[in-house]
């Protein structure tokens, strides 16, 4: 089976967020306080415990604005957090839901059709391998399967 490695949001723009910066719309992220069900740090790979602040903001995982770039809300931590390794490993807050979607973008950072599609959580790294195999895919996104929300991107070593 061919390795992969889950791939968190950068820290500098995990900083970005956590000192105020602009989202990807253009405003400040929401200040709240997690309730310990359902609030996942995209910086972490963790979920924000109850009683801690997290961000709500607008969030846009590719380089520049165009017609793929998908725009989405996220959570981060408001509080600054150590990033998940880059590891090949499944980060466990993925490992509670039962399925994602994953889909294939270019080196151009754009859509490869017909590459998305949900996925039971545990054939993620099958998955994401097999696309990754192909010459047109770059990298892979995984999102909520109930949401589209951004959740990382998986790479190859």
């Amino acid at each position: 089976m061919t390795t992969i490695r889950y791939i968190a949001m950068p820290t500098s723009l995990a900083r970005h967020y956590q000192a105020g910066g602009a989202d990807a719309n253009g405003q400040t992220p929401e200040v709240h306080v997690s309730d310990g069900d359902g609030v996942p740090c995209r910086h972490c790979l963790q979920n924000v415990d109850s009683g801690d602040r997290y961000l709500i903001l607008s969030h846009r995982p590719f380089p520049a604005p165009q017609p793929y770039a998908e725009t989405g809300p996220i959570f981060l931590h408001a509080d600054a957090c150590e990033r998940y390794l880059e590891t090949e490993e499944m980060p466990q807050m993925f490992r509670d839901t039962s399925d994602y979607i994953l889909r294939g973008y270019s080196c151009q950072d754009r859509i490869i059709y017909g590459t998305g599609g949900v996925v039971r959580t545990a054939d993620i790294a099958d998955r994401a391998a097999e696309l990754l195999q192909r010459d047109d895919v770059a990298y892979v996104h995984m999102r909520s399967a109930r949401n589209n929300c951004f959740q990382c991107r998986i790479e190859l070593p």
